[in-house]
């Protein structure tokens, strides 16, 4: 067998602000054919486990390029079209093949192209024919389109938010496509729009349950060979945007529909209850600060830089600045100019320095002062589960007791090592602020005495029932009360 393995993936915020260019994927992954690392990113999990699957089968597997960028706003249509060109020139050259595996997100979006992903299937699609099985993993923070579900035979998508498992979809997708080409069994796939959009963390219930019942359905159930659900992204302005259910059975197109329904209408009827309970800047300061023990962890939620935000709002550090905290530790707060002068100034130098809330409205005001440059580390990398994400040039400087690390490359805040790493213990912190939404939760929890989810300033648009979409539909719960009709919740 000859199989072509591909990826392209970044989440496009497009209320953000900041624009992605070819140096933004080169700042986060760029790996030309056969020089993907041995670990995968995000999205690139299909290429590793591939190289493990081809040994063990003696399989040929032709790698085309990998990339992936940070997510952020619209990609640039000569980036975007540069990027795909490149990926469908190397399938034409690997051709004639049986298979092509991709890694994709689901939810990048360029200047022209509404639907990148569904672009790129489709061409993919017309260069192979109707008879070379195409696959893909995708993030579930995506949106699913007719388009892509049409030239896709399997789509599966990470369950797990966060994302711990992107590894072990990628396993269960080549596990398809190896049964499905050695003859075993004949993928078909089945979607129900849940006509909603939510935000589903798997660290609590209901999803928690929901996932666990989702895998022991696969388990138990033959013909049943993926479930996935597509979260949809709240942040992404197009006319897809929303939840949906993918069922890939062995050819049981009908037995997939009704399951994918079932489970799409139960999602539908607990709509409003997945999310976290969030606080303000206010009560998450004075929480932390009468907490016993320590570290308490405050998560800056919306001002997450894997979300596309810019990941550069103070309104949270101005409050334990102005509470005169000082056992705390912020983590991170992008801005490269900061860090370029602290680089300057060297490692002990003290010097005045404004930092922070550069990037939009809704993120706070620049944070000034007489500062202490502690550590500085060039190209800053911190752990991601198998992974590893690097967050850029960074300086750990120290202003009015507070530690707090400037990165020059926007990353959300996955692991203590991000600290560690720039000479802090987070353990010996009282309190911890982090930029991440949800994914920061499978290591800091190992760590955190208690963890607060703060919803400080707009820097993202979390409520869809007041978000200015201009693309969006407007026909799905929160925008409409009861679409499916059903009773409401009580």
């Amino acid at each position: 067998m000859r199989i072509f393995t591909a990826a392209l993936a970044t989440e496009t915020n497009t209320f953000s602000p900041i624009c992605i260019d070819k140096r933004a994927f080169e700042a986060s992954l760029y790996a030309p054919p056969g020089t993907h690392p041995e670990t995968p990113t995000l999205c690139t999990a299909p290429i590793t486990v591939g190289r493990r699957v081809a040994r063990e089968k003696g399989w040929t597997l032709i790698e085309g390029s990998a990339s992936w960028a940070d997510p952020a706003g619209l990609v640039s249509r000569a980036t975007y079209e540069g990027l795909r060109d490149e990926i469908l020139d190397q399938l034409k050259a690997a051709m004639p093949v049986e298979a092509v595996v991709l890694g994709l997100h689901g939810a990048m979006v360029a200047d022209g192209y509404e639907d990148t992903e569904g672009d790129l299937l489709a061409r993919v699609r017309a260069l192979v024919g109707p008879d070379v099985l195409v696959a893909a993993e995708l993030d579930p923070h995506s949106h699913l389109t007719e388009k892509r579900f049409t030239a896709a035979d399997i789509l599966v998508y990470f369950k797990e938010f966060p994302h711990t498992d992107f590894v072990d979809r990628a396993e269960d997708l080549w596990r398809i496509v190896v049964e499905t080409l050695e003859g075993r069994v004949r993928p078909v796939m089945s979607m129900f729009d849940c006509r909603m959009i939510d935000v589903f963390p798997t660290s609590r219930d209901p999803m928690r349950s929901f996932v666990d019942r989702l895998m022991a359905i696969e388990a138990q159930e033959a013909e049943i060979l993926s479930i996935s659900v597509v979260h949809g992204f709240m942040a992404g302005d197009v006319p897809d945007m929303g939840t949906k259910i993918v069922v890939v059975t062995d050819n049981a197109p009908e037995k997939g529909a009704e399951l994918a329904r079932r489970l799409g209408m139960e999602l539908f009827s607990r709509r409003g209850t997945f999310l976290m309970p969030q606080i303000d800047e206010r009560e998450a300061v004075d929480r932390a600060i009468a907490a016993e023990h320590g570290p308490v962890v405050i998560a800056d939620m919306w001002d997450n830089p894997g979300g596309g935000t810019a990941g550069d709002a103070t309104v949270l550090l101005a409050e334990l600045l102005a509470r005169g905290v000082r056992d705390a530790a912020v983590g991170t707060i992008w801005d490269p100019m900061a860090v370029q002068i602290c680089m300057a100034a060297g490692e002990g130098a003290e010097i005045p320095l404004r930092f922070g809330a550069k990037s939009a409205p809704g993120t706070g005001q620049p944070i000034d002062g007489f500062v202490k440059v502690v550590k500085l580390v060039a190209n800053a990398e911190m752990r991601f589960g198998e992974s590893f994400a690097p967050f850029g040039d960074a300086a750990h400087i120290v202003l009015d007791g507070i530690d707090i690390i400037l990165n020059s490359t926007r990353a959300q805040s996955f692991d203590p090592s991000l600290f560690s790493v720039m000479g802090i213990d987070p353990t010996q912190k009282k309190i911890l602020v982090i930029k991440s939404t949800n994914h920061f939760y499978a290591s800091f929890s190992k760590i955190a005495a208690e963890i607060l989810y703060c919803s400080a300033g707009t820097p993202y648009p979390n409520n869809p029932a007041r978000t200015p979409y201009r693309r969006a539909r407007r026909d799905i719960w929160p925008m409409v009360d009861n679409p499916h009709g059903m009773p409401d919740v009580a």
